[in-house]
């Protein structure tokens, strides 16, 4: 490959820093309102307030329904805001979809009951749900090529970890938020405005990763790319697909794991604990919020560790993991013992931290910089649309139509064999600085191949 005209713009340790906690806030920004939406008490309370109607099971399934159609649209966003950042930049783009997400999230708690305003409610609802899945289609993509743009190649790793760090945090803070409501509030007070107040705080928390994202530059290798005279002068959708077509199949079923696993234990695990195995609203939050802080505290180091041994080893060990481990971590969780509930769900809580902390680094680095954004939220967002997105409701679905306890462990199972199969596939990007990664180089043709 041809050394590039134009030289990367350095980056000092102070900005490579902003640039960082700018890209997580966007994530943790999105994860708060899962966090919201999925607990336990807001799920069930959404499902009363907006279809007032039925048992609490029912209720629960039509909260987790609202959940999977915000990611029926997201592919759409994904294509829209991805090419659009790779003609216009990365930092435009995600100005618009940090306060697009924020926005909506705000806008839930401010509608009117269906006792006020009838089916008007539960359609408003949807439509802000599909509005916040567009905006959150054009999110991840970008903040992930934001990350791993700025970050030096050596500790792309580490650096990247930090965006799911975002995630975690950002779940973290919903579920928190919505406990000391549940735990402050009379079971009447919630019902009837209490569960408005975490979906209020989305705004702010927008706000501040608005600002801190217009404070930012693009990012060294966009500016680069621009100065050489070598970005797409259009959005460039048909390049995206023509050329990259291979690498996003791979990336689709590297995230069908991700995914399936992430919704799983982060948004779907609170209601399985309270409608499946009984246990009460407040202790289920409990337990998820604890191991989610135990995955905050093992992502950065093991990010660290994925730039000395490669991104490859810590995935094949996520996905090994899922195939043998998902069905032994869900039997101990069934018991009816608290003590190995936690351990199960510690099992397959820390397989999956072992994929959080490398997806920053590693999917950037599948794509060259021309197309990166666009190609990287294509495939990411219609994987997550189809197997991510959905695995809420139809894992709901049939564990409330056989009576089987174990379609978590079974989905879980299935995605792994799947995503083995495109983690060995994929070039190991460590150490490959990310203005080297074009797909006309040899190393890209052979690993799209």
């Amino acid at each position: 490959m041809e050394e590039a005209a134009v030289s990367r713009p350095n980056v000092d340790e102070r900005t490579l820093r902003r640039a960082v906690i700018a890209s997580a806030m966007g994530n943790a920004t999105e994860w708060y309102d899962y966090g919201v939406f999925t607990s336990g008490v807001v799920l069930t309370t959404i499902g009363s307030v907006f279809f007032p109607e039925g048992t609490q099971a029912a209720a629960v399934l039509k909260g987790l329904a609202l959940v999977a159609v915000g990611f029926i649209v997201r592919p759409f966003g994904g294509a829209f805001f991805g090419p659009l950042g790779d003609k216009l930049g990365r930092q435009k783009v995600l100005a618009m979809t940090i306060l697009l997400m924020s926005g909506c999230t705000f806008l839930v708690g401010c509608l009117p009951s269906y006792d006020s305003i009838g089916i008007g409610a539960p359609i408003l609802l949807l439509l802000l749900r599909m509005i916040q899945g567009f905006s959150t289609g054009g999110e991840y993509g970008g903040a992930a090529t934001f990350i791993a743009e700025y970050a030096p190649t050596k500790r792309r790793g580490f650096w990247g970890s930090f965006l799911e760090m975002g995630t975690l945090a950002g779940y973290v803070l919903g579920n928190t938020v919505v406990l000391v409501a549940a735990l402050a509030l009379s079971t009447e007070q919630l019902e009837s405005w209490g569960w408005r107040i975490p979906f209020f705080i989305a705004l702010p928390l927008g706000l501040v990763g608005l600002y801190l994202r217009s404070k930012l530059e693009d990012t060294p290798e966009f500016r680069r790319l621009d100065a050489a005279g070598e970005k797409s002068e259009k959005a460039p959708l048909k390049e995206t697909f023509v050329r990259n077509w291979r690498m996003i199949l791979n990336l689709i079923g590297i995230v069908l794991l991700l995914n399936i696993a992430d919704y799983m234990l982060l948004t779907t695990m609170p209601s399985y604990f309270t409608s499946t195995l009984k246990i009460d609203d407040n202790t289920a939050t409990l337990i998820v919020i604890g191991v989610e802080l135990f995955q905050i505290l093992l992502i950065a180091p093991l990010g660290a560790l994925s730039d000395r041994i490669g991104r490859k080893p810590l995935l094949l060990t996520a996905a090994i993991g899922f195939a043998v481990l998902s069905w032994p971590s869900f039997k101990l969780m069934q018991t009816g013992s608290i003590f190995l509930l936690v351990v199960g769900f510690l099992i397959v809580a820390t397989l999956l931290v072992f994929m959080l902390a490398v997806i920053g680094s590693t999917f950037p680095a599948m794509f060259p910089t021309r197309v990166r954004y666009g190609s990287f939220a294509i495939g990411y967002n219609l994987s997550t649309s189809i197997f991510g997105g959905t695995c809420g409701v139809i894992v709901t679905a049939l564990i409330q139509g056989t009576g089987d306890k174990d379609w978590p462990a079974y989905y879980l199972i299935v995605a792994a064999l799947i995503a083995i199969v495109p983690i060995i596939k994929i070039p190991e990007t460590s150490g490959v600085p990310i203005e080297q990664i074009d797909d006309t180089a040899p190393d890209a043709k052979k690993a799209a191949v």
